[in-house]
Parts: structure tokens; sequence; C-alpha cells
């Protein structure tokens, strides 16, 4: 007599799927950049349906958002305001040197040559949960300000080191660039 096929029980894990989504989305957008990057490929990298991508993200531009806004950073600087232009500066380049948000910024640097609507969306992302993060430090009426300055010398230290990785400050020690960013953030933070 044959024994009955043995039924497999399908597992769900949502939050195990939407960051397999999250990985393939960070790789597929550096390495094709927005404009080229599609919801097939992305899907075929996560191992999922495309529809999972639509019901978790709802659009491209959203997902792009979501996979690239370094959420890293900001969850690690929580702590006292005197510290803050450290925390920051640190957290930043160690995981940049780790590429864990090395991906992120070429990705949005790439957006921006080709989809400035999407890279400003990224941007305005990145700018909101900092400024709130920033908020629970500090109730600064300058806020705003400050994130945007924080924001823009991270950025250029990206570009220069991770992402042209020309001159000085690709030449630099990961401590020296620390240091030096630490100093640049409490003159914006502290000033």
């Amino acid at each position: 007599m044959p024994q009955p096929a043995t039924t497999r029980k399908r597992t769900r894990d949502p939050e195990a799927k939407r960051a397999a989504i999250l990985d393939a989305a960070r790789a597929t957008f550096a390495e094709l950049g927005y404009e080229r990057a599609t919801i097939r490929e992305i899907a075929k990298r996560a191992g999922v349906a495309n529809g999972l991508i639509t019901l978790h993200f709802s659009s491209k531009e959203n997902l792009f958002i979501a996979a690239a806004a370094p959420q890293q950073i900001i969850q690690n600087v929580a702590g006292d305001l005197e510290g803050l232009p450290r925390r920051v500066a640190s957290t930043f380049v160690h995981q940049m040197e780790a590429g864990e948000l090395a991906e992120s910024f070429t990705a949005l640097l790439r957006s921006s040559t080709s989809d400035r609507t999407v890279a400003r969306e990224m941007q305005r992302a990145m700018r909101e949960q900092s400024v709130a993060a920033y908020r629970q430090m500090a109730p600064d009426d300058d806020a705003e300000a400050k994130v945007e300055m924080i924001v823009a010398v991270l950025n250029g230290i990206a570009l220069s080191r991770y992402v042209l990785a020309d001159g000085l400050l690709a030449a630099m020690s990961p401590e020296e660039i620390i240091d030096r960013t630490t100093e640049l953030l409490r003159t914006v933070v502290l000033g």
C-alpha cells in the first residue's frame, strides 16, 4: 500500500520576507541604479513574488526610500547632546567601513543622476527621521537646519571617501575621519 505524501506546512514570516526584500533592493539599486532596477529583479533576488513587494511597499519609489534610508545611524545615536557629534561620526564611519551603508549611499547617488524626484524623497525621509531623533535629545528651534548640515557633511564624506575613493579623505584612517568629522559636527550641533 502506498504511503500518503507528507505535506509540508508553509511557514509565514513576514518580517523575514520584508528583510529579504530590503536586502535584495539595496543590492539591486546599488548595482543598477533606481531607473534600471525593477520590482521583478528585486523579487527574484529576494525569492518572493512581485506582489509581495507591492503589498509591503506599494511602489518602487517607496521601496527605494525604505531600502536606502540609513536608519542604523538614527537608532545608534541616542544619548546626551554633548556626545552626539562623536556618536554620529563613529556610527557613520564604522557602518560605512563595514559596507552597511555604502550600498544605500551608492543607490542614492546613482538615483540622483537619473531620478531627482526619488532622490529628493529619499533625502526628505532621511531628514524627517533625523530631525525627530534630534528633537528627542534637544528641543531646538534650529533642529532642521542643524540636521541639514549634519546630512550635508556626511554626504560629502560618503561621496569623497566611499564612492569616489580618491584624495586625502580616502587615505585617512577611519579613526582620523571620525575625529575630524566629530569636530565638524560639534560646531554644527553645539556651535
